[in-house]
């Protein structure tokens, strides 16, 4: 089975649950992405998702091939979410940082989601329209049709690397991150400048790492994309 391939419409069910609940696409995503919101992706079953919807499980196949085809549809609806209300502007640049940056903020409401949703390819509409408008971006900046989709590769893998990297710090315990965000500056801000002289010199700065660097990367990225674009069109 494909990413793309459906469950045919004769199997999906129109008639309420034993609940009384009536099944949906919708419905079914959402309620999975609430269960593994609250519990982690290792957890969910389709078991828990039945009794959750207040329905047999293998109801839920009537909609969905298998959990796979579950999960890429609900990678797909973050896309998706990401993609409300983007509008270009007219510069091609800042357009591509803030397209990388909604893909970032969207993982990151649902860093238990991010687990799988950063690394799979959808091959959904929502994703589609989403590299579609990406690509688009960089054709319109003057990039060859080769180019385009490299740098394209470039930027999403920025913003969802950084994606998947913040969201397995919001995963952590919070004793643990904070230990992380302290380690900074006691193990590392209080180094002997005879031994470690680089970072002594910089140890007031050293409390930054425990941030997200994905700004700073996309900011590196799309100086050097305006670079390159201006000498190619200069």
């Amino acid at each position: 089975m494909t990413g793309g391939e459906r469950v045919p419409a004769e199997r999906k069910r129109r008639r309420p649950t034993s609940a009384g609940v009536v099944l949906s696409v919708d419905l079914i995503v959402d309620t999975a992405r609430e269960l593994i919101d609250a519990h982690g992706a290792q957890a969910f079953t389709v078991r828990k998702l039945g009794a959750a919807l207040g329905a047999d499980p293998s109801a839920v196949y009537r909609y969905f091939r298998n959990t796979e085809d579950l999960f890429l549809a609900l990678a797909d609806r973050l896309i998706g979410e990401s993609m409300e209300g983007f509008t270009t502007t007219g510069d091609w640049a800042a357009d591509l940082r803030e397209l990388a940056l909604r893909a970032y903020r969207s993982a990151l409401r649902h860093p238990q989601v991010a687990v799988f949703s950063t690394v799979r390819v959808t091959g959904r509409p929502h994703e589609q329209r989403a590299v579609d408008t990406g690509i688009g971006l960089l054709l319109q900046a003057g990039f060859d049709d080769a180019t385009a989709v490299r740098h394209y590769h470039s930027l999403v893998d920025t913003a969802l690397g950084h994606a998947a990297l913040d969201a397995g710090v919001l995963r952590l315990a919070p004793a643990q991150r904070a230990a992380d965000e302290y380690a900074w500056q006691a193990a590392y801000g209080s180094l002997p400048a005879d031994a470690y002289p680089s970072l002594h010199r910089v140890r007031n700065h050293l409390p930054h790492m425990a941030g997200s660097a994905v700004e700073p990367a996309l900011d590196l990225l799309i100086a050097a994309l305006r670079q390159e674009a201006a000498e190619r069109t200069g």
